[in-house]
């Protein structure tokens, strides 16, 4: 059967979708013991031994029946076969989109430029665990033989928020199993303030930089590099024994003697789905290991591996993209609240938001022409119990209904915890998880109305025995696959981002001076 791409609204079975709106009220689905059985049975196994629960979200028999119709007429299956046996998805860059094979074959042969991809993923890889191996050995140092202490990431966007947030994952797990090697540091934003205060702390002459540039042309992070090599010449020591690239092998980054050596990525990895590229590899490498980091690619592919089952409940990435657009397209919810109650995913959010906004933020589908319905909604959110203490107010009592996301885990990683009246920091923490679960769906009832509570309130739970490099790889491939799936839903290009050119070229024009009217007006208010 051929694949056919249509937009959203044309589908029969949207059209029915439609017709389900408000069809579960959750104050009824989660009563007595037909609740608990819901919770029981709505329930999916992921990778790297997480599970997806969608008990409390507002779906039935009935509407769930509908997504599968919805699934199969909108072809998901085959569309995610087109993608990781080599067809070229990426419509607006005319790019292959080959993420998923940096970290398991998932289908046929992937070749591109005359080149196996998978093998090119895998060699890269194992050229970045090998250069890590002798950094920790101490075959590879600094000038006066003494051992690399620090790693430092320069990059911005897709090269900083993935990596950042999977090292923030990892590091208590890896101090507490023994496996933490070098501490990784990250500088992003142009601003100077951001490069000043990681070089500050940081010991230069026992610290290794990883510029990070597919091009090797992005301003900001060329900025960054400039910054960074100032640093290093007044401190008496030579950039080039201080500094690797990850670029790719066309880049003028590519095969330089500036840089001690280098890795190479492809046009065909997307900077926010690159945290299993050298991109991520690279860093997470030399902070770990590349033991650790092969863990962390036997997660997420465990997980695309369950998101090619044809069978919508037992795909848990599947049926979490098809509940987001019955909440974004039936029940006209606008954002969705990514709620880690882990510390170690503090990150985690952020590089969600970047995922999610830019690669579903379209108002174009694949062929250039308008939808007319809402495409990805804005993704937020903060770690619990912190983020009870600050927005909650607005998804419990707001004006607006927000479907929420938890993430939890039996376990901390640390292993350490404390008895206070009666009970673990930890089941504090996971007590607080239930209750907002239950809170957010059913409400509560009062003759005060302001302390009323309407309920009715959707969420989820993502859940596992402890954050380990092979449950965020997990993780992480669950919500890549979330956001490709719905943009196959709404006929978008999930992988090419022109929303962030038209800033970078309005901002060469300010710093040549080549401007007029009310941008030349806001340049004189900088001295531009």
């Amino acid at each position: 059967m051929s694949v056919t791409w249509e937009n959203l609204d044309t589908l029969a079975s949207f059209k029915k979708l439609l017709a389900l709106k408000g069809a579960v009220k959750l104050q009824e689905a989660l009563a007595g013991e037909n609740g608990a059985k819901r919770v029981k049975e709505y329930s999916i196994k992921m990778g790297g031994g997480l599970t997806f629960n969608y008990g409390a979200k507002q779906v039935d028999e009935k509407v769930l029946s509908v997504l599968k119709e919805l699934a199969q007429e909108a072809q998901l299956q085959e569309k995610f076969a087109e993608l990781y046996n080599g067809k070229t998805v990426n419509t607006g860059e005319n790019r292959l989109v080959l993420h998923h094979l940096t970290r398991g074959q998932l289908g046929k042969d992937v070749i591109a430029d005359g080149v196996n991809k998978r093998d090119f993923y895998k060699t890269e890889q194992k050229k970045i665990a090998d250069f890590a191996e002798k950094v920790h050995s101490g075959k590879i140092t600094n000038a006066a033989g003494e051992k690399f202490t620090t790693v430092v990431q320069i990059g911005i966007g897709g090269s900083d928020l993935g990596p950042r947030a999977m090292y923030l994952a990892l590091e208590n797990w890896a101090k507490a199993s023994g496996q933490f090697k070098m501490e990784a540091k990250f500088i992003s934003n142009v601003d100077p303030d951001d490069a000043a205060a990681v070089l500050k702390s940081t010991d230069l002459s026992h610290a290794l930089f990883i510029l990070v540039s597919k091009s090797g042309t992005t301003l900001e992070t060329l900025t960054n590099e400039a910054f960074v090599k100032d640093a290093l010449q007044k401190a008496g020591l030579k950039p080039a024994n201080h500094i690797i690239a990850v670029t790719s092998q066309t880049s003028p980054l590519a095969n330089n003697p500036d840089y001690l050596e280098s890795f190479y990525m492809d046009d065909y990895i997307g900077g926010r789905y690159s945290s299993t590229s050298g991109v991520g590899g690279a860093v997470l490498s030399l902070a770990f290991g590349g033991n650790v980091f092969a863990e962390f690619l036997e997660g997420a592919c465990e997980e695309d591996m369950l998101a090619k089952n044809e069978n919508l409940l037992e795909n848990p990435s599947m049926m979490d993209a098809l509940i987001g657009l019955y909440e974004r397209n039936v029940q006209e919810y606008p954002a969705t609240a990514v709620l880690p109650y882990s510390q170690a995913l503090s990150r985690f959010p952020a590089h969600l938001q970047q995922l999610d906004m830019e690669s579903n933020g379209k108002s174009v589908n694949r062929f250039f022409k308008p939808v007319t319905y809402p495409t990805g909604p804005v993704i937020f959110g903060e770690p619990g119990t912190n983020g009870q203490h600050s927005f909650y107010q607005l998804l419990h009592q707001g004006t607006d209904i927000v479907p929420l996301q938890f993430i939890a885990f039996t376990e901390n990683q640390t292993q350490t915890d404390v008895v206070i009246e009666d009970s673990t920091s930890q089941k504090k923490l996971n007590a607080n998880v239930i209750a907002q679960i239950m809170a957010f769906a059913t409400g509560k009832s009062d003759e005060n109305a302001n302390k009323s509570f309407a309920g009715g309130r959707p969420s989820s739970l993502i859940y596992g025995k402890q954050l380990t490099p092979k449950s965020l790889g997990a993780l992480l491939a669950h919500y890549e696959n979330k956001v490709m799936f719905q943009g196959f839903l709404w006929n978008i290009n999930s992988f090419d981002q022109e929303g962030v050119q038209l800033g970078k070229t309005l901002a060469k024009k300010v710093l040549a001076k080549n401007t007029d009217g009310a941008l030349k007006a806001y340049g004189e208010i900088f001295g531009l």
